[in-house]
């Protein structure tokens, strides 16, 4: 089955509950027709999930085929009776699929971008090299002990914001406390971990400038 779907283009509206779980039921029992209705009434998840890709127009549509490769997978594995919710279940598997189709592109290329997407957060949202690198317990470490200087521990007050030098002080346990992983603080924090890496991120690429700079920055 080939799709093409533009920008603009109007998708069927989502099945309600009763209908979904009518095509599933005939599906069981053979029916082509209902499988056909359950992909062109999801293709609106599809493409809700590629959007979240930001890719380039040219890499749109080819996203959005693999994305409905995802679809067809999740139709035919889905268990109506797990109690799960079909849109649930769908949007991994498309997520998954794609995933799987950046990892073999970058593999076979041998390239690897710090902005392609690896992962997806608990809120749905992807993950780039860049979002985690900073996770890795060697990279802490290393952050850690330059850090540690008394130069740095002073620009933690003159270089960083509030939210910025709170997140560094516990991620790094900086005054004494008990270091903190990407997940921990952002349970701690109420917000997604993908969050907490971008702002640590931010605050790092301020601490290092801010050391190499003839006088430190007094202004948050």
């Amino acid at each position: 089955m080939f799709l093409r779907v533009e920008e603009k283009q109007s998708f069927p509206p989502p099945l309600s509950a009763k209908e979904e779980r009518e095509c599933f039921a005939a599906m069981k029992e053979g029916s082509m027709a209902a499988r056909e209705k359950l992909i062109l009434h999801n293709m609106r998840l599809v493409a809700h999930i590629v959007k979240k890709y930001g890719q380039n127009e040219e890499n749109t549509e080819d996203l959005i085929s693999i994305g409905t490769i995802g679809l067809i997978k999740a139709i035919d594995s889905f268990n109506p009776t797990n109690g799960a919710r079909f849109a649930t279940y769908a949007g991994k598997c498309l997520q998954n699929e794609i995933l799987m189709h950046f990892r073999s592109k970058k593999k076979n290329r041998c390239e690897v971008s710090m902005h392609d997407t690896i992962d997806v957060d608990k809120d749905g949202n992807p993950l780039t090299y860049m979002d985690i690198i900073c996770s890795d317990e060697s990279v802490s470490d290393e952050v850690f002990n330059r850090i540690a200087s008394r130069k740095a521990l002073a620009l933690l007050d003159t270089c960083l914001s509030e939210r910025e030098r709170y997140i560094i002080t516990r991620r790094y346990g900086i005054d004494n406390t008990k270091p903190l992983t990407q997940r921990e603080l952002a349970e701690e924090m109420g917000i997604s971990r993908s969050y907490v890496s971008r702002i640590e991120k931010s605050a790092l690429e301020k601490l290092y400038d801010a050391m190499n700079l003839p006088t430190a920055c007094s202004d948050v």
